[in-house]
């Protein structure tokens, strides 16, 4: 076997293959030549789908048989709707209940894949304000840095069976077809967007383009384990990520919303939309990761092709 865990025609298992990001994985390895099996929840209609439930903690291991890695992006969406008591469960369970009934599936497999990636979120280290932070820095305080802690740690079961364990800690990923960016294009494409609050809070984005490419890296890359930061090279602050989507919609970007406005509408979810996460990828570049977009005119250019 080679170095790589993905030999050509390899199977890959993708949890929240539906998704933004893990739809554009699994459309990366297929078109590789790769075998992709993806989990539902519902019955499988097609023999690339394996049944699992996160809640009750249950999948059909049978069906991860001969993977040679194990991608786990599930989890409720961070930003679509407000955080209730119940919500705010919800997208803790998600997380955590499904991460660890796939840590253990993986764990008793009589051949476990090589490396299990779970997905976490730049949201680990908390408002870090205009201080640049990497993989070295604490968890910060708050919902989502628990959250992310909590995310980590239920891969035990995967670590502890010696199966190569990555947490990829994703940043805003630039797409027009889903997650943050997925809202803001509509809005600035009618002239209507704008900074957010001052507007000084640092953005930690992505392309998805590179996204895919870095979780791919993750998969390949032998000697990295633990947390990676999949976030571009250079964060900006919100205002200037609104003066660069102005000009590249050709759009004006004179109206502003308020904090207090940010807070009556979103409520808690405010605190951090307004936090500031300047985020580097040290460990990515470290390991000869190489980004195809790395500014954010073009991760803008390239999500609107």
């Amino acid at each position: 076997m080679s170095d790589s865990p993905l030999s050509p025609g390899s199977r890959v298992a993708i949890a929240g293959a539906s998704g933004l990001i893990g739809s554009a994985l699994a459309r990366s390895l297929t078109a590789d030549g790769h075998e992709v099996v993806r989990l539902v929840r519902r019955a499988p209609r097609a023999k690339d789908e394996v049944r699992w439930d996160p809640d009750a903690q249950r999948v059909d291991t049978a069906g991860l048989a001969g993977c040679a890695a194990v991608v786990n992006l599930a989890g409720a969406g961070i930003a679509s709707r407000r955080w209730t008591a119940a919500y705010r469960a919800k997208i803790r369970d998600s997380r955590v209940l499904g991460t660890a009934a796939l840590a253990e599936a993986v764990a008793a497999l009589d051949s476990p894949p090589r490396v299990f990636v779970n997905g976490s979120a730049m949201g680990y280290y908390g408002d870090t304000g205009s201080r640049a932070v990497d993989e070295t820095a604490p968890p910060g305080d708050g919902f989502l840095p628990s959250v992310c802690v909590e995310w980590e740690e239920a891969t035990g079961a995967a670590r502890e069976a010696g199966i190569r364990t990555v947490f990829a800690r994703t940043g805003l990923v630039v797409a027009r077809g889903g997650g943050a960016w997925g809202k803001l294009f509509p809005l600035y494409k009618a002239g209507l967007g704008g900074r957010l609050g001052d507007g000084s809070q640092y953005w930690s984005y992505i392309a998805l383009h590179d996204e895919v490419a870095a979780l791919r890296h993750l998969i390949d890359t032998e000697s990295l384990s633990g947390p990676v930061n999949l976030t571009g090279p250079e964060p900006l602050t919100n205002a200037e990520v609104t003066e660069a989507m102005g000009r590249v919609l050709n759009r004006p970007t004179l109206f502003a919303v308020p904090a207090p406005v940010l807070r009556l509408v979103l409520g808690d979810m405010a605190g951090d939309i307004l936090g500031s996460q300047r985020v580097l990828p040290t460990r990515l570049l470290e390991s000869g990761f190489s980004f195809a977009f790395p500014s954010i005119e073009g991760a803008l250019r390239a999500a609107l092709r």
